[in-house]
């Protein structure tokens, strides 16, 4: 190694062996910014040595050299070739002069922690070659030789992975114009950490407690605040949901005392995690000061960088202050050339790219969309669902997080944003838009060459955090802990059985039977069906619907609810005899059944048919219960059917209304055998705001104190009946800090959307976890 490259002191001639993340960072930090401290091992340290690597794979013996022309499309094979070369790298050996040198230099910083940060440089006349340094991570390290060997070699390792053998592949990239060096800087524990991103319509900054890596594998939403860049003055900002942050291990010193809620010490690395107190989770990050440090410095930067660029910065704690540096600079920040958005509520992970359909009225409903579109309409009732199958993103104009458009949206796995002010007069049906429904923001692409949208696509598809938003349920890991809470799922498309019966449920705990009979109904109302004499036809399709579900989840016990829909949810299926324009809760519920009991009648008989199939894991769960008498009429309606005489049966009810805050005991007593809360509904009622309404999303808060408040009474008396209580609203799912609280009351099980199994597992076995530690702290002192 004959030299290291300090980033004061990179010439525009290094910038091929440093790469273009180094480079930028050196422009800046020889300007007086700022910057991290860091210096560069070039990339020809990679290319000695891959020349060095003694190996009798023929794949490895010509490296760095070959092309590696792979059948990509293999992906077999592609695996195969990736893990054996990274293999060869991993076990090889780093010459000791190298790693010496290295430790020398970084032991200047008096640093315990150190990150190796990939800094790509391409050797390619190709002009859209832009960004790909995203392919891969940065590598956390102890500042010690061992630790360093190991980091360099998983830092270079990456650019044979498996995604990016296919990106050089695709984009025409052979191994020898790839340069691939690596900033070496320091780590140390940090107040907040985020980014700033700047265009000339305005600038957004990102905030997180600690450093920034739970932003970058998504485990916490980040504080954001909207900056005017002419005055600097903040034009609105969002509280995140930061739970945990990361800081440098506490044996380092690096810590000056104890780290409350130590929930993990990352292994191999000098990081830890841990969980930040309530308190501290409802404040904003970045203090006043801080924020306008990050301002100003953003204002000098638009002289050095232009209009448009993206920064990362970090706040480190110095004693009682704290220091901001810049870690990490790209002049550009556009996912898409020449494209700007729009903002809503990302209301379903993702990202598309594909052609706008602008539907003005959605009372008039096409009879099929052209497929993979992304939908632009004012609002999604649930009669859209067989329709929405074919899209690949949808925008609407009303609606929160808990809309009809924003849950079927998370069930089938497409990108969504909702609450998109003015939508449907802003974009025009053909074109160009890319979606992204993880951060609620749309951008219209306005450059029409089929090279450029070629180029944004597979920069936008490398920056997503799954590549197929409609497949987002694969990457649940099989090495979880176990927990004692269940944990069920919600469901309505028998579409969606396979690839959700083999994640880590314990059962489906909402089956949406409105939903799900949407499928077979053709456009027509139930009423219809039995007035015309296709009753019979019906129960037999009915009842295949339900028995999928059964016979894909047993023995593990299917809560089917009832039907619950407001004749103002479902236009196209309006029946004349029950549609009452004048209410504005509709129907609904159990109401209904009394109102007219044919429907549910066949629910139930739909029900006794797939009991006289064999499958006895499938259990009634009543919607939108107001009264006891509601109840007692259901509970007979249900012994009449004779459901009862299987012994596996429960008859269970959702608990939204709040007046069964007040006569559980009496339903208790009527025969319910469980409850589920629902707080979609529970929320609107107790707080009086329409779910449905995008621009009460800051009044529609499932974590107010009163709706808090409710769910742990209902926890209380259930557990006093001595009877299960169950949750299946989109609370726990959008909110993950709410399950602490559900397990420490003692929620006996939390049904998610399939899109928010992972993160929901983990956060049970994490609040499991603690009140097993406190228990045993009690216990020893």
């Amino acid at each position: 190694m004959n030299k290291l490259y300090w980033l004061d002191q990179i010439k525009l001639q290094d910038r091929a062996k440093v790469g273009d993340k180094a480079f930028y960072l050196s422009k800046i930090i020889q300007r007086g910014y700022p910057v991290m401290p860091g210096f560069v091992i070039s990339a020809e340290i990679l290319r000695q040595f891959l020349e060095n690597l003694n190996s009798s794979e023929s794949l490895v013996a010509d490296l760095p050299y070959s092309s590696l022309h792979l059948d990509v499309t293999n992906w077999r094979q592609l695996q195969q070739v990736a893990s054996r070369l990274r293999q060869e790298i991993l076990t090889a050996t780093v010459a000791q002069q190298w790693v010496s040198t290295i430790f020398q230099a970084a032991r200047e910083w008096q640093t315990s922690c150190l990150i190796l940060r990939p800094t790509l440089a391409v050797s390619t006349a190709n002009p859209g070659m832009k960004n790909i340094s995203g392919l891969l991570e940065s590598v956390f390290c102890q500042c010690e030789p061992e630790a360093i060997a190991l980091a360099l070699k998983c830092t270079w390792s990456q650019i044979f992975r498996a995604r990016s053998l296919l990106y050089w592949q695709h984009s025409g990239i052979n191994l020898q114009q790839i340069n691939l060096a690596v900033l070496v800087q320091p780590v140390e524990n940090a107040i907040a950490s985020g980014s700033l991103t700047t265009n000339s319509s305005g600038w957004k900054i990102e905030a997180t407690w600690g450093l920034g890596i739970a932003v970058a594998q998504g485990e916490v939403q980040p504080d954001v605040y909207y900056i005017q860049p002419e005055t600097g003055v903040v034009l609105e900002q969002k509280l995140g949901n930061k739970m945990l942050a990361y800081g440098v291990d506490a044996a380092s010193g690096a810590f000056s005392q104890p780290i409350p809620n130590l929930l993990l010490t990352l292994d191999r690395t000098c990081l830890i995690t841990y969980l930040l107190p309530e308190a501290q989770q409802k404040q904003y990050s970045l203090q006043e000061e801080y924020l306008q440090q990050i301002i100003s410095l953003g204002t000098q930067l638009v002289s050095e960088l232009g209009k448009t660029f993206t920064i990362k910065w970090t706040i480190t704690q110095q004693n009682t202050s704290g220091k901001l540096y810049i870690t990490q600079v790209s002049p550009s920040q556009s996912i898409i050339p020449h494209s700007h958005f729009i903002r809503g509520l990302g209301a379903a992970g993702g990202r598309v790219i594909a052609t706008a359909l602008v539907i003005i009225n959605p009372q008039q409903k096409p009879e099929q969309l052209p497929k993979g579109v992304i939908l632009v309409v004012p609002t999604v009732t649930p009669d859209w669902l067989p329709l929405l199958q074919q899209v690949g993103g949808i925008i609407t104009e009303q609606g929160g997080l808990t809309s009809h458009a924003a849950i079927l949206a998370r069930e089938l796995g497409i990108a969504a944003v909702v609450n998109v002010t003015s939508a449907t007069t802003l974009i025009q049906t053909g074109e160009r838009l890319l979606l992204d429904g993880d951060r609620g923001e749309v951008y219209r692409i306005k450059g029409d060459s089929k090279e450029e949208m070629d180029k944004g696509r597979e920069e936008n598809l490398l920056s997503s955090h799954h590549l197929n938003p409609k497949a987002p349920y694969a990457s649940v890991t099989s090495h979880l802990p176990m927990i004692a809470t269940q944990l069920l799922v919600n469901l309505s498309q028998s579409t969606l059985i396979e690839q959700v019966q083999n994640l880590p449920v314990d059962g489906v705990g909402l089956l949406r039977s409105e939903l799900m009979i949407l499928n077979i109904l053709n456009g027509q109302h139930p009423n219809s069906w039995i007035l015309s004499g296709r009753q019979a036809e019906l129960l037999e399709l009915w009842s295949e619907q339900i028995m999928q579900f059964a016979r894909a989840f047993a023995p593990r016990p299917v809560f089917y609810r009832s039907l619950d829909w407001r004749s103002q949810d479902l236009p196209s299926l309006r029946d004349s005899s029950e549609y009452s324009p004048q209410s504005m809760l509709g129907e609904r519920g159990t109401f209904s059944y009394l109102q007219n009991p044919a429907v549910f009648e066949l629910e139930l008989k739909a029900l006794v048919s797939v009991q006289q199939a064999g499958y006895t894991n499938v259990n009634l769960l009543l919607p939108f219960v107001r009264t006891v008498e509601e109840f007692v009429f259901c509970r007979r309606k249900v012994e009449q059917a004779l459901l009862t005489e299987v012994v596996q049966f429960q008859l269970w009810m959702m608990a939204e209304v709040p007046s069964v805050l007040f006569l559980l005991p009496e339903y208790v007593n009527a025969g319910v055998a469980g409850i589920s809360i629902g707080t979609n509904d529970l929320t609107q009622l107790l707080l009086g705001v329409d779910r449905e309404q995008g621009q009460l999303a800051k009044v529609f808060n499932e974590r107010h104190p009163a709706v808090m408040g409710a769910i742990a009474q209902l926890i209380q008396m259930a557990k006093s009946a001595d009877i299960p209580c169950s949750i299946c609203g989109q609370a726990p799912a959008l909110y993950p800090e709410i399950i602490d609280k559900l397990v420490e009351w003692g929620i006996t099980s939390i049904s998610v959307e399939p899109e928010a199994i992972e993160r929901t597992y983990q956060a049970i076995a994490r609040a499991e976890q603690r009140l097993i530690l406190a228990a045993a702290r009690r216990k020893l002192h």
